[in-house]
This record gives structure tokens, C-alpha cells and sequence, in this order.
């Protein structure tokens, strides 16, 4: 007997297929047309019960969880009209919701592909990407024969894009076409419906405004959708990841400058070593990110080419000469940063080693700040059985069994954000290895691993400075008490009594329980005046001044 779960998905199937094969039918005469009517659960309904779960009636809430009236992405909720309109690409017609911007290419690629909506919708940076781009393109176009009465319309409709305004609009998600060309589609019918809603147009009639030959004009997916993966990816690592990382850095420094003065032992393979201050531990992490932010910044100017003006397969066919540097000047305008035209357009669109590289370098990001984590998590342990050399912030419980106890949390959801970055760097090498000829076909899995990596590290880094580093304490008399108990401080003594003596008193010490001075005594290694004189902590910290 099937459950209701199942009858759901089968009607998902029935709809989607009924849907499909009537469009199909609309395009040849020799076939009976078929009128299908558009449900919202053609494309969003979810499975959340397995094969032998029971009915879903049984569970109120996860009732409303299937309900189709609306999804929820990138913080927008989509709700979906029941009443419908009729719009026509090459495969014949189709049904799509009234309200929507979106056209026929959009909404078959909603019954294509229906994987994981909607947690895995086009990020929103390159939706914005795509107004912009879009704008700039009318522009430039208006100076090509473009209609300036229809560029306008498309330059306000794309402006609107651009601010977010009309993300209800963009359903589509990552996982479809690798050349992006639904998500490039997508963008070109929800302008040329608003652009002519603006004009006072019918949407879904493609007049006075045509989605490919007004929106996509001079443009092919090939060259648009790498060209809005690198505008997003500018934007985000400028405008996101940097200012978090520069503010974590600076967090640290002043930890630098507060820890500098307190002197705690070292530790190498998880040993004891020799001394150091805390302020010279804490300085190691700051080099760490100073390298990092070079790293960033190093890999944003490769993005800043565009691949606008290469057309299908890098020719430039449909073009016209300076469309390329036009757009390139007119995108810089936009967003108030410099993009210019990639010199070779053959690479921009076969290859993506621009955000390989990038990707990369939030890769070794990712490694710096899972060792930073793993540094204070491990110094902070504790309280009384641990190392207990830093006083980690108190924020909120840490068990449901053991009263009192409190995790250092900020720690672990940082170095999983590290973790998670390092797969994304993965499945982007993977991508970018995927250029075959003239196209690279995973272009909307990189990007959306790119920009998944820059957001989670730079609120993961916001969070971790905000409810950790700032209020980090040193626990002085635990670092002193440590300090004094390791055997490392021999180490001064190799230029006195030598690396075998040295050796004997640190072991002896060790045997027996006692003190370095202790052991040093016991076997006349040197005089109490001499160990007193040059097993100083202080003196260990740095070079001596040559004599």
C-alpha cells in the first residue's frame, strides 16, 4: 500500500511529465494538445520521508513542511500563485505562475531539475551579478542599435535585479546546465517581463522587449555566466571576506601587544620546549593572516578579467569591436570597482583557474584559521585537569548531562567552517578541471563553492572574534607554574655545560622527581650561583647580542 509520501511524489512525477509532453505537444501539429495546469509541487515538493516512513498525516509538521504555497532561499520566501499564463520557448508552450517574472526556459529547468530546493538555489551574489551585468549591457548596446527606449527599460529592470529586489524571481538552483546557461536564461526572461510591465506591456508576450534578442543581445551564456561569476566573486571577496579577515587580524594584534609580557613554556610534537612569550605565540597567528589577506588580494586581480565579448566559443561572434572593453568599463562604473576585458577570451571560458586560485586561497586560509582554533581550544582546556593557559569566554552551557560545564564552542564551529571550506576547494578543483574545448561545464558548482567559502569564513571569523578573541584572558599563574615545572629550560645550559650534561640533568630530574636546579646539583653539573645566573626564562626569548 502506498503512503501518502508516495502518492505525493507520483503526482509530482505525473505533473511533471504531463507538463513536459504538453509542451512537446504544442510544437507538433501531429500530436493531440493537451492542456496541463501549473502546480507549485511540479518542482518543490520535498522528500522528507523515506520509503517505509508512515503517512505524513501523522506528522503535522512535517504536513506544513511539504506544503507548496511557498520556499524559502537566501533569506527570501517564494511563494507561488496557483493562476497561471502561457509562455512559449522553442519546445511549444508552457504554463508558468501569473505573478512570476520568469519565462519557459526557466520553468522547464524547474521540472528538470528539482534537487535540493531550495537550500541549493543560485547564490545571490550572482544574481546581482547577473543585474548588473545585464545593465551594463543595455548600455553598451544602446551605442550598438539597441532601441534606447527599450534599453532603458531593460537598464531599470536590471538595476532592480541588481539590488536584490526581485530575488522571488530566481528559482532556479546550482545543480542544472554546467554552462549556466538556465540561470543566464533566467535573468534575460525576468528583465525583458519587467522591462516591459515597465513599458506597459503584457508579460509573457516577449514586445516591445525580447528576452534573447534585446536582453541577451551581443551575449551568449558562455561568456555571460563567467562573467557574472567573476564580478560576484570580486564583490564578495572585497566586500565580505576581506573586512572580516583584516578585523580578526587586528583582534589578534591587540592580543599581541596585551599578552606580550607574560612568558610561558613552548611546545613542539605536543612536548615541552623552551620558552616563549604569549604575545610571540599570538604574533605567529597574526604573520598567519597577514599572509592570508596578501593571498586574497593577490588572486582578486585575475578575476577582475571578464570574459563579455567572447560569445559562444571565445570568437567574439554577434559582437561588435569594443563591445568587450565597453562592458568592461561600463560593469567598472556600476559597481565602483575596475574590471577589464580578459585579453585571451578562449580561456575565460574554457578554463576558470581564476577561481581555482581564488578558491585556493581560502583553502590556506582555511588551514591557518583551523590551527589558530586549535591552538586556543587546546591552550584553554581544562578548567583544572587541562592546559588551562588561556580563559576562554563563558557564552552558554555545554552539556545536558554535567552541570557546569562549559565547551570551547566558538572553537568548533570555526575549524568545521575550516573543514567545510577545504571540501569546497575540492569540488572546485574538480571543477576546474572540467573545461572540455572551448567550455568549462562546471561553472555554477564553482562559484557556488567560492562564494559558500567566503561567506562561512568570513561570519565564521566575525563570530569567532566577537565571542572569543575579545574576551580572551590569560590565565598568568597556571603559565607561570608550567612554565617553572618543564624540563626544557636545560636547554640554556648546552652552552655552559654542554648538550651530554645537559641531557643528564633533564633525565635525572625527570627520574627522580625533582627540580632542574635540583638535579643539577645532585650531579655538581655547575654551581647554584651559575644555574641561578643562567637558567632565566627571560633571557631565552630571542638571540643573544654577539659578544
Amino acid at each position: 500500500m502506498l503512503t501518502s509520501a508516495h502518492t505525493s511524489r507520483a503526482a509530482v512525477r505525473s505533473m511533471a511529465s504531463l507538463t513536459h509532453a504538453a509542451s512537446r505537444a504544442s510544437a507538433s501539429p501531429a500530436v493531440a494538445r493537451t492542456a496541463v495546469a501549473f502546480t507549485p509541487a511540479s518542482f518543490s515538493c520535498r522528500r522528507l520521508l523515506s520509503s517505509n516512513s508512515r503517512p505524513v498525516q501523522q506528522f503535522p509538521r512535517l504536513q506544513s513542511l511539504t506544503s507548496t504555497s511557498s520556499k524559502r532561499a537566501f533569506g527570501t520566501t517564494v511563494k507561488m500563485s496557483s493562476a497561471t499564463r502561457t509562455e512559449t520557448d522553442a519546445f511549444g508552450e508552457i504554463q508558468v505562475p501569473a505573478d512570476k517574472y520568469w519565462g519557459a526556459q526557466t520553468q522547464r529547468s524547474l521540472g528538470n531539475f528539482d534537487i535540493n530546493q531550495p537550500q541549493d538555489r543560485m547564490p545571490e551574489p550572482v544574481v546581482k551579478a547577473f543585474g548588473i551585468l545585464k545593465g551594463a549591457a543595455a548600455e553598451v548596446n544602446m551605442k550598438f542599435g539597441l532601441d534606447p527606449k527599450i534599453g532603458e527599460a531593460i537598464k531599470q529592470a536590471a538595476a532592480e535585479v541588481a539590488e536584490g529586489k526581485l530575488m522571488d524571481h530566481f528559482p532556479l538552483v546550482v545543480w542544472q546546465t554546467g554552462s549556466g546557461t538556465q540561470s543566464n536564461m533566467n535573468s534575460n526572461e525576468v528583465i525583458s517581463n519587467r522591462a516591459i510591465e515597465i513599458l506597459g506591456g503584457e508579460k509573457g508576450s516577449k514586445k516591445p522587449v525580447h528576452p534573447n534578442d534585446h536582453v541577451n543581445m551581443s551575449a551568449s551564456s558562455n561568456d555571460s555566466f563567467p562573467t557574472a561569476m567573476h564580478i560576484a566573486a570580486v564583490l564578495e571577496l572585497e566586500n565580505t571576506l576581506l573586512p572580516s579577515l583584516r578585523s580578526l587580524r587586528n583582534a589578534l594584534q591587540v592580543k599581541v601587544e596585551k599578552f606580550d609580557k607574560i612568558i610561558k613554556i613552548g611546545r613542539t610534537h605536543l612536548q615541552d620546549a623552551t620558552p616563549l612569550t604569549l604575545g610571540q605565540e599570538f604574533s605567529g597567528y597574526v604573520a598567519q593572516l597577514d599572509r592570508n589577506i596578501e593571498r586574497v588580494e593577490t588572486s582578486i586581480p585575475h578575476l577582475r578579467y571578464l570574459a563579455q565579448g567572447g560569445t559562444a566559443v571565445g570568437t567574439g561572434l554577434n559582437t561588435f569591436k569594443g563591445f568587450d572593453e565597453a562592458i568592461a568599463a561600463e560593469v567598472t562604473k556600476l559597481t565602483g570597482t575596475e574590471f577589464k576585458t580578459a585579453p585571451n577570451k578562449f580561456e575565460v571560458l574554457a578554463a576558470h583557474d581564476s577561481i581555482v586560485e581564488a578558491s585556493g586561497a581560502l583553502n590556506t586560509l582555511a588551514c591557518s584559521l583551523f590551527k589558530i582554533a586549535q591552538d586556543i581550544r587546546y591552550l584553554g582546556s581544562g578548567p583544572r585537569c587541562g592546559l588551562g593557559e588561556l580563559v576562554l569566554p563563558e557564552n552558554e552551557p555545554g552539556s545536558s548531562i554535567m552541570p557546569g560545564k562549559v565547551n570551547p564552542t566558538q572553537c568548533e564551529s570555526l575549524t568545521m567552517v575550516c573543514s567545510q571550506v577545504m571540501g569546497n576547494h575540492v569540488a572546485a578543483t574538480v571543477g576546474g578541471m572540467n573545461g572540455q574545448f572551448e567550455l568549462n561545464v562546471f561553472k555554477p558548482l564553482m562559484i557556488r563553492n567560492l562564494l559558500h567559502s567566503v561567506r562561512i569564513l568570513a561570519d565564521g571569523m566575525t563570530s569567532f572574534e566577537k565571542n572569543l578573541v575579545h574576551g580572551l584572558e590569560a590565565n598568568e599563574p597556571r603559565i607561570n607554574s608550567l612554565l617553572h615545572e618543564s624540563l626544557m629550560l636545560v636547554t640554556c645550559l648546552n652552552p655552559v655545560i654542554g648538550y651530554d650534561m645537559a641531557s643528564k640533568v633533564a633525565k635525572n630530574a625527570h627520574k627522580k622527581g625533582l627540580t632542574l636546579k635540583q638535579s643539577a646539583m645532585e650531579l655538581k653539573a655547575l654551581s647554584e650561583e651559575d644555574f641561578d645566573k643562567h637558567v632565566r626564562p627571560e633571557l631565552m626569548l630571542s638571540p643573544k647580542e654577539k659578544k
